[in-house]
């Protein structure tokens, strides 16, 4: 689909792009923060989050295609050993990194500038992959997603799903029955932190919008294609994602979050090193974290759906030893003190 810069579809989804990085900086929206939960609080609040943004799209693109608005969606791909490993190596760069793709723009939200080094890492790892492993072209698959096969009634069903979540977030709190809707929506704008629900939801409606007005979108796919030399509007796909990172730092100054990081060089190394790791896993896949959740697992895609759980299994199996080798050296120096 060609976007053209001075379209107004382009300026709504260039302002859905920037409410889903508000969104992104102020839910913290990450996968190694979800996966950190489970490992550390054996809470899964944080990782349903992320599979409830992936509900909203699916509810979108039912009631869209239902309607005959749906345009061409993405292919799905084979589940093949690469699929693995790539889900493995998204995890690691991820832990590496101590943020995904999504947490690295909620960290920048909050002026934390070596994880400018991220995306930098993650375009560079998709420069020189090709050098260092000729990977095969991933098999996409022949079949269309099941999703886009649905009944109306399905439709009918996830509308109503969808109605039903709205009036909820939108309930009075703390009793206030009063409250205007414009006084609850102002509230949850300068709030400091929202759930992750909350984000997730925001995350999935704004991201379903864009898909609607510009195709599927993901900002680790314009690295890519940067990185690819590919021209296929990529002005206008890099313009997006400069509005999503707009969009974090106004959520991080309006909620008192953002604060000047300075930056050491062994930080700018990690965030590089987990920007080309994540790269390279996401070539494998294909697809980073980001276009996982929001592309591939709601259009019910079996490769999306096996490749976010290895990476979240890999990122979870690296926390534990973390703490495990922690727990020794403190053990060690306790030792050692005696």
């Amino acid at each position: 689909m060609t976007i053209v810069l001075t379209s107004l579809a382009f300026l709504v989804a260039a302002l859905c792009a920037g409410v889903m990085g508000f969104a992104i900086q102020r839910g913290a929206t990450c996968t190694v923060a979800a996966m950190d939960e489970v490992v550390n609080k054996r809470r899964f609040q944080r990782l349903l989050s992320m599979f409830e943004a992936s509900l909203w799209v699916v509810s979108g693109l039912l009631i869209d295609n239902a309607l005959g608005l749906l345009g061409t969606m993405p292919a799905g791909y084979a589940i093949t050993l690469a699929t693995i490993a790539g889900g493995v190596l998204l995890g690691i760069g991820a832990f590496v990194n101590r943020a995904c793709v999504f947490g690295a723009i909620a960290r920048l939200g909050s002026g934390e500038w070596a994880y400018v080094a991220t995306p930098l890492g993650f375009y560079v790892g998709c420069l020189g992959l090709p050098y260092i492993y000729a990977a095969p072209a991933a098999q996409k698959l022949t079949h269309g997603s099941p999703v886009l096969q649905a009944s109306l009634w399905v439709a009918v069903l996830a509308g109503a799903a969808m109605l039903v979540r709205l009036v909820a977030a939108l309930r009075p709190i703390d009793n206030e029955a009063e409250k205007s809707l414009v006084t609850r929506l102002r509230e949850g704008i300068t709030k400091h932190i929202w759930s992750p629900h909350a984000a997730t939801t925001v995350i999935g409606i704004s991201f379903f919008f864009m898909l609607l007005l510009v195709g599927a979108w993901s900002y680790t796919d314009v690295l890519a294609e940067l990185a690819r030399g590919m021209s296929r509007n990529v002005v206008a796909r890099t313009a997006l994602l400069l509005a999503m990172l707009a969009g974090a730092v106004i959520g991080g100054v309006t909620a008192g979050r953002f604060m000047h990081t300075p930056i050491t060089l062994g930080q700018l190394l990690r965030c590089f090193a987990g920007g080309v790791l994540m790269a390279w896993g996401s070539a494998l896949i294909p697809g980073g974290n980001d276009g996982l959740i929001l592309v591939g697992i709601p259009l019910l895609w079996p490769y999306a759906w096996l490749a976010f759980l290895t990476m979240c299994v890999s990122i979870a199996l690296a926390k534990l030893l973390e703490r495990r080798f922690a727990a020794a050296g403190e053990r060690e120096t306790a030792d050692f003190g005696h």
